[in-house]
C-alpha cells in the first residue's frame, strides 16, 4: 500500500492512500452485526489499510466502539486513527434517538458543543469508546451549512469554536502531543477555507466536495491547501452513492435521492468511462488521488467483500485518454489534476 506524508507542526504521519471511513460501521442506512463489523475491520487490516476515521455521530458511538474493539488488538504504532469533536453524546430513551440515517443504534442522542469544555469532553469520551490513550487526528465536525441549515448558523458555530475556546483546546492537545494533527471534517469546502483563515490547521477531511462529479474546490480552496501544505483526507469519493452505483433509480447523492440533473451528468460520465473499458466507480476513486493535496481517500465499507472491492478499485488500470475525454466533454474541469498512469 502506497503511503503519503501528512506534515504537521508536531510531527509527521504516514497515511495509506486508501483509508477506512467508519460511518457504515455506525449502521449507516443498513444494520450490520458485531461479527460482520469485526470481520470488515479485519479485512481492512489484512488489505494494509492503515488510516481509520470515525466520529461520535456515526451510530451515536457505535462506530467508535467497534473500532475500539478491533484496533485495540493491533500494534498502536502501525495505524493512524482519527475522530471528531463537536457533538456530545448522552444516553436517552429509545424513542428519543435521532432518526438521521443511522439505524439500530445505542439509545443515545447528542447536542452540539464546540466550546473548550465540549472539545475536551468529546475527546475524552471518544478515547474511552475507542479503547485508546490517544488519537492521531482530531477534527472539528460539521460546522457547515449542510449540517446547521444556513450560512448564519454555520458562522455562529465557527464563532463558538474560536470565541468559546474549542480551537484553543485543539491547540493544547496538539502542543501536548496528545494528538498529532488537528483539522476539520465537513461537507463543504467554503467553511474549510474560512477555518484556514482563522487558525493553524494541519488537515481537512473534505466529504463529497471534490469528486469526479464536483471540482468547484479547485477555484480557491485546494490551491490554498497546496500553498499552506494542508493535507486533504478525502471522504465521500462517491458523493454518498451515485458514483459507486451509477445512475440507478435508487441512487443517492449527498445523503439523499439523487436529483435529475445529477443523474443526467453521472449518466454522461459513466458512458465515457465505459467507452474506455473503465468502471465508473474505478474512475471515481482514482480521480481524487490525482490531486497533490490529497493524502488519503477513505471510502466506507460494511463487509469484507466491500473492503476487497475498494482495494481492487485502487489497482484498476485507467488509460490517460479517459481523463482527456472527460475534460473535452466538459465533464471534468480542464485544470483538474489527474492520476499518473500505473506502470504496465
Amino acid at each position: 500500500m502506497e503511503t503519503r506524508k501528512l506534515r504537521t507542526s508536531s510531527g509527521t504521519l504516514d497515511l495509506s492512500v486508501l483509508g477506512f471511513g467508519g460511518a457504515p460501521l455506525g449502521n449507516l442506512y443498513t444494520a450490520i452485526s458485531e461479527v460482520d463489523a469485526d470481520a470488515t475491520l479485519a479485512a481492512a487490516w489484512d488489505a494494509r489499510i492503515r488510516v481509520f476515521d470515525t466520529a461520535p455521530q456515526y451510530g451515536f458511538g457505535l462506530s467508535e466502539e467497534r473500532f475500539g474493539r478491533s484496533l485495540s488488538m493491533r500494534p498502536r504504532e502501525e495505524f493512524v486513527l482519527s475522530t471528531k469533536v463537536g457533538r456530545l453524546l448522552r444516553d436517552c430513551p429509545a424513542e428519543e434517538v435521532p432518526q438521521i440515517n443511522f439505524i439500530d443504534t445505542p439509545s443515545r442522542t447528542f447536542h452540539y458543543d464546540y466550546s473548550y469544555d465540549g472539545v475536551m469532553r468529546s475527546h475524552d469520551a471518544s478515547l474511552k469508546r475507542l479503547r485508546q490513550d490517544r488519537v492521531d487526528i482530531l477534527l472539528v465536525h460539521d460546522v457547515d451549512v449542510f449540517t446547521h441549515g444556513s450560512r448564519a448558523a454555520s458562522d455562529e458555530r465557527v464563532r463558538e469554536l474560536f470565541d468559546r475556546g474549542g480551537y484553543r483546546a485543539l491547540e493544547e492537545l496538539r502542543a501536548a502531543g496528545t494528538v498529532t494533527a488537528i483539522g476539520a471534517g465537513v461537507n463543504e469546502w467554503q467553511v474549510c477555507e474560512k477555518l484556514l483563515g482563522l487558525g493553524d490547521f494541519d488537515c481537512v477531511l473534505l466529504a463529497g466536495r471534490y469528486t469526479l462529479l464536483e471540482q468547484e474546490a479547485l477555484d480557491s480552496f485546494l490551491p490554498l491547501c497546496e500553498k499552506r501544505d494542508v493535507g486533504i483526507i478525502l471522504g465521500g469519493p462517491f458523493n454518498s452513492g451515485i458514483l459507486a452505483t451509477g445512475p440507478v433509480p435508487e441512487a443517492r447523492y449527498n445523503y439523499a435521492p439523487a436529483p435529475s440533473n445529477i443523474v443526467a451528468r453521472v449518466t454522461h460520465i459513466e458512458a465515457v468511462c465505459y467507452s474506455h473499458g473503465v468502471k465508473l466507480i474505478e474512475a471515481a476513486l482514482q480521480f481524487v488521488l490525482g490531486h497533490p493535496a490529497v493524502r488519503t481517500v477513505i471510502p466506507g465499507a460494511n463487509s469484507p467483500k466491500q473492503v476487497r472491492a475498494n482495494l481492487a478499485l485502487l489497482d484498476a488500470r485507467i488509460p490517460p485518454a479517459l481523463w482527456s475525454d472527460l475534460k473535452s466533454e466538459g465533464l471534468v474541469r480542464p485544470d483538474a489534476p489527474v492520476p499518473n498512469p500505473k506502470p504496465t
